[in-house]
């Protein structure tokens, strides 16, 4: 029996996010590959398994494929053969979901392993509430501690990183930007050691690098598109 569409579980108190710094450091870890799994404190929320994702499923993971039925698998766009996407039923809900628990848990896909909701708590990178209300609803409940004032400085430029990305489309080659939220939420990680660089202020007194030049350098550091970072790989209909 597959989850219902209605969710009326109570609303929830702020949730303890964990420490910025150490947050930081293991999601900039989970972009690399061969990352394993981050450990998400979800308690009961299945927001994720329930909010219209397609999820990416890379052709190494064999148990997992081996679990999930072909008729729910297709080709993923854009990526070499034999990635696979797999879609949501008509609730929105992974097929996979049976009674609020994940049935192929110990064989779950890699994205899903990686895949922490935090990242939009820790980006400011918008949830669409339309399409997504749990994880919004999630979202707005972490609430992170911060090391020192130099974790809070950390938070701050990553979201000056992700607004750089947002407010500066024009400025990257078509296509090279995710559309969806939780792609972009990656990308400012992925790119926020080369962002905080590139934007610290100069002992000597010099010009600030202009936007375009940042772009540029961001282009030439990340990999080309289509050869997506691990755990930016699951996208909604949103």
């Amino acid at each position: 029996m597959t989850d219902r569409c209605n969710d009326d579980s109570p609303a929830l108190a702020h949730l303890d996010a964990g420490g910025f710094s150490a947050w930081l450091q293991t999601a900039q870890t989970s972009l690399q590959p061969g990352a394993v799994s981050i450990n998400v404190p979800c308690g009961d929320c299945r927001g994720c398994c329930r909010s219209s994702m397609f999820v990416h499923i890379q052709p190494q993971e064999k148990p997992t494929l081996r679990r999930i039925p072909r008729a729910l698998r297709f080709p993923a766009p854009g990526l070499p053969k034999g990635h696979v996407l797999m879609g949501y039923n008509d609730c929105g809900a992974c097929p996979m979901l049976l009674n609020s628990e994940c049935s192929i848990y110990e064989d779950r896909p890699q994205t899903c392993r990686v895949y922490d909701c935090r990242i939009f708590a820790a980006t400011g990178i918008a949830v669409d509430r339309g399409t997504q209300p749990e994880i919004a609803t999630r979202v707005s409940q972490w609430e992170f501690t911060y090391e020192s004032e130099q974790s809070r400085a950390q938070q701050q430029t990553l979201q000056q990183a992700a607004q750089f990305l947002e407010t500066n489309r024009d400025l990257f080659p078509p296509g090279f930007l995710p559309n969806f939220p939780v792609q972009l939420a990656a990308l400012s990680i992925q790119i926020y050691s080369l962002f905080a660089a590139l934007t610290a202020p100069a002992d000597s007194g010099a010009a600030p690098i202009a936007d375009a030049e940042i772009a540029q350098a961001i282009v030439s550091s990340v990999r080309p598109a289509g050869t997506e970072p691990c755990g930016a790989a699951v996208s909604s209909r949103g």
